[in-house]
C-alpha cells in the first residue's frame, strides 16, 4: 500500500504541474455546461419532452474529464514513461505493471470525480438543476463509463510503439468523441446522420446509460450500452495487461 500511495502522491504533483488535465477535465466540463445552459437554458431538450437540455446534458458533459484523462491522458503518460526508460528502472523494483496503470487510473479518476463535483455545483446553483433518477444508479453508471474510457486509454499506451504513435492515435479517438458522442454537442439536435456516426463511438453508448440513470428512466432500455460498456472495459484491460512493455 505504501508503494502505492508514495507513486500516486508523485504523479499527481507532476499531472497538477503539467496544467494540461486541470484545463481540459475541471475547467472545460463547467465552461460547456455554463455555454449550453446560456444558449438552450431550461428549454425542452426536443419537442415533447419532459426535460431541459441542462438536465440532459448534465450527464454527458460530466464524461468530459473522463474522456480527457482516459482517451488522452493515459495514453501518453504510460507511452512516454515507457520510452524516456522510466518504467525500465521500476523494472528493478517490486513495482508491477498493473500498481503502474493503476496508479495512473486513480490520479486520472480523481480529475474526474473532481470535475463531476464542480459540474453538479454549476448546474445546480446556475440553471436550479436537480437529478431526477437515483444517484446510486447515476454513480454506478458513471463508473462503468470510467473503467470502459479508461480502459481504452490504457490498452492504446501500451500499444503504442512511441509517444508520437500514441498521441495521434489518442488524437484519433478523443477529438471524434467528444464532438460527436454528445459531451459538447447535445446528441439529440444532431442531424440523424450524424447520429448514426455517433452511435458507432463507445463513449455515445455510455452516454445514454448516464443520460438515463439521470434522468430516471427506465435502465432495461439500455441494456446494450451497460453490456458494450463492460465489454470493451474487460477486452481493453486484458490486451493491456497481456502486452506490458517495460521498454
Amino acid at each position: 500500500m505504501r508503494p502505492f500511495k508514495a507513486l500516486l502522491i508523485s504523479e499527481s504533483k507532476l499531472s497538477l504541474r503539467g496544467m494540461d488535465m486541470v484545463i481540459f477535465a475541471i475547467c472545460m466540463p463547467v465552461v460547456v455546461l455554463i455555454v449550453l445552459g446560456v444558449i438552450f437554458g431550461n428549454k425542452p431538450a426536443f419537442e415533447g419532452a419532459e426535460y431541459s437540455f441542462v438536465d440532459q446534458s448534465f450527464g454527458a458533459v460530466a464524461t468530459i474529464a473522463i474522456c480527457a484523462g482516459g482517451v488522452m491522458g493515459l495514453p501518453l503518460v504510460i507511452s512516454e514513461y515507457r520510452s524516456r526508460k522510466i518504467l525500465k528502472r521500476f523494472k528493478v523494483t517490486p513495482t508491477s505493471p498493473a500498481l503502474i496503470l493503476a496508479v495512473q487510473v486513480v490520479n486520472y479518476a480523481l480529475y474526474s470525480i473532481v470535475s463531476l463535483i464542480l459540474v453538479f455545483a454549476t448546474a445546480a446553483l446556475f440553471f436550479d438543476y436537480q437529478l431526477q433518477g437515483s444517484w446510486l444508479h447515476f454513480l454506478g453508471a458513471y463508473l462503468l463509463i470510467m473503467l470502459s474510457m479508461f480502459s481504452i486509454g490504457v490498452m492504446v499506451g501500451v500499444l503504442a510503439p512511441n509517444p508520437k504513435i500514441a498521441g495521434v492515435i489518442a488524437s484519433l479517438l478523443y477529438f471524434p468523441m467528444l464532438i460527436f458522442s454528445g459531451t459538447t454537442l447535445p446528441y439529440e439536435v444532431m442531424p440523424a446522420a450524424m447520429q448514426k456516426i455517433a452511435d458507432v463511438l463507445p463513449l455515445t453508448q455510455g452516454i445514454k446509460l448516464l443520460k438515463a440513470a439521470s434522468l430516471g428512466l427506465p435502465l432495461d432500455i439500455v441494456l446494450l450500452p451497460i453490456i458494450i460498456m463492460i465489454t470493451v472495459a474487460i477486452v481493453c484491460t486484458a490486451i493491456a495487461l497481456r502486452f506490458f512493455k517495460w521498454e
